[in-house]
């Protein structure tokens, strides 16, 4: 792509800005400031991450994945402030869905050690992993404002901690895991997803694409999964003091 057709794209901006003036949603200010930091974000990470891929060296693909995580738990962690700890909880979250994925990855040999491979898949899985901690977060704290007194319930009739918070963790868990497995259902039919799309522009076969694809979906199912049960097993214990009983302050 040449710089005029990338300067061209502009266009997409232009449309939700003026869309935004005319009915009055006050999101020009937001809209230009996210266009300007994703054009220095990504300019900067385009060239950092040539550099990475020319030396390889493992020091800066472990930097690079650092970055990832600290970057992904500080903007996680404006969800779940309620929560005592819960900036190391999240960043304890996304580096055992990494290590556990890639541990599978180089461990078996599906994709060779190179930054190439290693940094492109480390930032879908800490990315969606983000995503999902936010939803979970979100919806954990929903459902412990809405249903504070049920727990308090099961607390005084002689109930565990984990007994009394079980429905909501359960369904704080799930919720934050539809939408990964309800896009995977339609996936192909109704979207081409990135990764695949990027190949296929790039000119690479559209069955390699496929295959490489796929091992992100299944990567992704991995990640939903582990994100928010590991969370969420991390974060109710703090909810309660040592006579079990529930920190009403958090809520």
């Amino acid at each position: 792509m040449s710089y005029l057709a990338l300067s061209l794209t502009l266009i997409f901006v232009l449309i939700p800005l003026i869309l935004s003036k005319t009915l009055k949603l006050g999101l020009e200010k937001d809209t230009f400031i996210a266009t300007i930091r994703s054009i220095i974000q990504l300019l900067a990470v385009g060239y950092v991450l040539k550099f990475v891929f020319d030396s390889n060296h493992f020091i800066y693909i472990f930097l690079m994945i650092a970055l990832m995580i600290g970057t992904a738990t500080l903007n996680a962690r404006k969800k779940g402030k309620s929560i005592d700890g819960i900036t190391w909880k999240i960043a304890v979250t996304l580096l055992t869905v990494e290590v556990l994925t890639q541990a599978i990855l180089l461990g078996f040999h599906i994709v060779p050690a190179t930054a190439q491979y290693i940094i492109p898949i480390s930032g879908m899985i800490i990315g969606n992993s983000m995503v999902l901690s936010i939803l979970f977060l979100n919806r954990f704290t929903a459902e412990m404002h809405a249903h504070r007194d049920q727990v308090e319930l099961i607390l005084s009739l002689g109930g565990t901690p984990k007994q009394a918070i079980h429905h909501q963790l359960i369904s704080a868990i799930k919720a934050s895991m539809i939408p990964t497995i309800e896009s995977q259902k339609t996936i192909g039919l109704v979207q081409l997803p990135g990764m695949m799309s990027g190949q296929i522009i790039a000119g690479a076969d559209p069955i390699q694409a496929v295959q490489f694809q796929l091992l992100i979906v299944f990567i992704l199912l991995t990640t939903a999964a582990v994100s928010s049960i590991f969370l969420g097993f991390l974060s109710y214990p703090t909810l309660f003091n040592s006579r079990m009983q529930m920190l009403k302050e958090k809520f």
